[in-house]
């Protein structure tokens, strides 16, 4: 069964792109984006978990 490790980062309004892909090149996998009421964006992220860190 494969465990997950999960992370949640702002994105900012003029870069996003860049940010999440950033984090891509770093193994981590876009889940969802949720904004805010105020119109500010979260991002939830995922990836495996090294078999060292279980």
């Amino acid at each position: 069964m494969t465990k997950w490790e999960y992370f949640i980062t702002p994105l900012p309004l003029h870069t996003p792109g860049a940010i999440l892909n950033n984090w891509g090149k770093q193994g981590w996998e876009l889940v969802q984006i949720v904004v805010n009421d105020q119109g500010g964006s979260v991002a939830y992220m995922k990836r495996p978990l090294e078999d060292s860190a279980m």
